[in-house]
């Protein structure tokens, strides 16, 4: 992959950085535009992304192989991304999931997808990659930060038993009941009429490209850390993030004996920089947003070489 096709990729996650900075920094959209756009994602736009894209997809590509190695690098990722957040940094249990989502969330769909492309001629593998995050990890990092702020959020006394406020938690996260019912109409078969399918499927269009206003808002009058603490608290994460977890993926990819394409599939995608999401969860949940918002913008740089490290390496053994 030559580094043109590359940067093209990545052009798109800097430029609508760039505008929601230029937009913080001239106050076009007020002072509540932030937590404006970031509520649009996390309740109406990125449910409607997930509804559309799991209730066309076929669960079975879920069942591969090659995704146990690339599940076995986020599992490691996160424990560390947690581990580092508790030992290390002495994080609430909130900011602990956080953090041990910025350390093992992929940027799948917006990155994952144009990257894939380039370097292995199609992007069959990101469906098995998206369901794997939208299904498994996601209801996991969100039942950690309901748990971990539902006294403050919905109003549940400290005597309510936890498993009654877990077991209502889909009916008050859209982004988990939006995912349960794209899987059941998968497994169903079943299929929105063709108008309303577009209406959603343009709705959930605009998810992406607002987080990352939102993202870029996030940067206007703020520091990028929080002292050398925060540094080296973000540089934990990106480190993990870039470089730990595809290296366990490819151990692993390698004990399974995965044919050279596959290998370069899961190491690529697990190599792929920490998801816009996690800054958006952290956002909707009111914790700290610069732990997420540095781990987006410095692992999405460092991608940059160590996504063209991984070409170099194993696209000569997979070829096209």
């Amino acid at each position: 992959m030559t580094l043109e096709p590359l940067l093209s990729s990545f052009v798109p996650i800097w430029a609508l950085t760039a505008v929601g900075y230029l937009i913080g920094r001239t106050g076009l959209l007020g002072e509540q535009a932030e937590a404006v756009l970031g509520r649009f994602v996390f309740h109406v736009a990125m449910p409607a992304a997930l509804f559309t894209m799991l209730a066309g997809a076929p669960l079975g590509t879920f069942a591969d192989t090659s995704m146990l190695a690339f599940a076995a690098g986020t599992l490691v990722a996160s424990l560390l991304g947690w581990a580092a957040a508790r030992w290390l940094f002495d994080r609430r249990p909130a900011d602990r999931a956080i953090s041990s989502m910025a350390a093992g969330y992929v940027n799948s769909a917006n990155l994952g997808i144009p990257v894939a492309v380039q370097v292995l001629g199609d992007a069959s593998f990101i469906g098995p990659v998206l369901l794997f995050q939208v299904l498994l990890v996601t209801p996991v990092i969100l039942t950690a930060l309901d748990l971990a702020t539902s006294g403050g959020r919905t109003g549940d006394g400290p005597g309510r038993p936890r498993l009654g406020r877990l077991l209502r938690m889909p009916l008050r996260n859209p982004v988990i009941l939006a995912s349960a019912l794209g899987a059941t109409c998968s497994a169903l078969g079943w299929q929105l009429p063709t108008a309303l399918g577009h209406s959603c499927a343009l709705l959930g269009g605009a998810g992406v490209p607002t987080a990352l206003i939102a993202l870029g808002l996030s940067l206007h009058g703020r520091p990028a850390t929080t002292g050398s603490s925060g540094r080296a608290e973000v540089g934990v994460t990106v480190l993990t993030k870039n470089l730990i977890q595809p290296l366990v993926a490819l151990s692993v990819g390698l004990l399974l004996q995965l044919s050279d394409r596959q290998l370069l599939a899961v190491v690529l995608c697990s190599a792929l920089p920490t998801a816009q999401n996690v800054f958006v969860f952290a956002r909707e949940y009111g914790l700290s947003t610069a732990l997420p918002r540095n781990s987006v913008l410095c692992s999405t740089l460092l991608s940059m070489l160590t996504l063209s490290a991984i070409d170099w390496a194993l696209l000569p053994a997979a070829g096209r």
